[in-house]
């Protein structure tokens, strides 16, 4: 539909709203995979101004909010010593740990430093030969490209002071997990359309086809959000179960094969934990043999590092849309941006954050939704 290009269109938005009330007959549960979705729905309050029967679950889709606890607190111990240089984007820094976050470290003395590319990273440690450089290897498919060509660049330039600690997973096997759960309720799915744009679609007509659930990828503006529900929710009315692509302006059916290629030299699939989730077989990458010796949790002997998730924080109910954010008794009193007890609150694309910045004068839903 032409008119999606027009993202913040009244009337274009108020089509949908009713074509979407029109064909609506019953309830239907759909979750957004993406944190970048869950932030424009709750903004521009679309939850609120669907019809009753369409509920919004929000997914587990931040990169940054399923790191591991464990890996952020190896992450701290590699940043803290002497003879490093840690890279990260700027949006882990305040990413809580166990004890402390990085702004902290760096408040105490570690060289961490905010970088705006991987190839940054590598830069920093070529011009620095005399100490280590690491760079904080996290999120989907979207940045794994990127930081796969970071470690392909330090082995090409003979670099033996760079490394990256990895923390990349992946959402196909998150959606298997989600409708695989015997307490699973979500009707359809949107997919995230950034990640798409990588990976392409063909990895998401399998689990169509095995589990009878609609998929639609989609964009992030309003109207693309919108237009995805309306298609999950036509396809569900109409007893179909298909993938759809309401992104083709940037999602194709391959994807950026030239960015699989280089995924594929520089990792392998691996079992990832999800912070407040749990283990999700072959949902991850890691280096491969060939890289090894660029793996910072190796070099830097922190493998064995974890830590328990925190008793106060329900971020993990959150992220597999059991409970919405501002059910947490926590939320906006002993957990703000500022004071944050897990990272789906100080996340840009963290649903805490989203419902702190624009819900959290709304009262806490009636009740509780059921485990996914």
């Amino acid at each position: 539909m032409k008119y999606l290009d027009e993202f913040r269109d009244p009337v274009l938005a108020r089509r949908l709203f009713e074509e979407i009330e029109r064909i609506t007959t019953r309830h239907w549960a759909i979750m957004e995979v993406c944190g970048g979705q869950t932030h424009s729905i709750i903004r521009n309050g679309i939850d609120q101004l669907l019809p009753e029967q369409i509920e919004l679950i929000h997914g587990p889709g931040c990169p940054v909010c399923v790191t591991p606890l464990g890996i952020i607190d190896k992450a701290l111990d590699i940043a803290a010593r002497p003879e490093v240089i840690f890279c990260s984007f700027g949006d882990m820094l305040r990413v809580p740990g166990s004890r402390k976050d990085l702004f902290q470290v760096r408040s105490e003395g570690g060289d961490v430093r905010v970088v705006y590319s991987p190839l940054d990273a590598v830069d920093l440690a070529e011009g620095n030969p005399d100490r280590e450089v690491v760079f904080f290897a996290i999120g989907f498919e979207t940045t794994a490209p990127a930081n796969a060509m970071a470690v392909h660049q330090a082995a090409s330039r003979g670099l033996t002071n760079f490394s990256v600690l990895v923390s990349h997973v992946l959402v196909p096997p998150a959606i298997e997990a989600i409708v695989t759960s015997p307490t699973n309720r979500v009707d359809g799915f949107l997919a995230a359309g950034h990640v798409c744009s990588v990976m392409g679609t063909w990895q998401y007509a399998p689990l169509v086809e095995r589990h009878r659930v609609p998929i639609v990828v989609t964009g992030f503006e309003p109207l693309d959000v919108l237009e995805g529900i309306r298609r999950v929710v036509a396809q569900l009315e109409s007893g179909r179960a298909e993938l759809d692509n309401a992104y083709a302006r940037v999602v194709s059916e391959t994807g950026n094969v030239a960015a699989q290629e280089m995924l594929r030299d520089v990792f392998e699939v691996c079992d990832r934990r999800w912070r407040g989730i749990g283990e999700i077989p072959l949902s991850g990458w890691r280096l491969s043999g060939p890289y090894l010796d660029f793996d910072a949790e190796a070099r830097f002997d922190v493998a064995g590092l974890d830590a328990p998730e925190s008793s106060l924080c329900r971020s993990g109910e959150v992220l597999q849309g059991m409970i919405k954010p501002n059910q947490c008794p926590a939320f906006a009193k002993g957990c703000t941006p500022h004071t944050p007890l897990g990272a789906t609150m100080v996340s840009s694309e963290g649903a805490c954050a989203a419902y702190y910045h624009y819900r959290r004068l709304d009262g806490p839903p009636a009740a509780e939704l059921t485990v996914v």
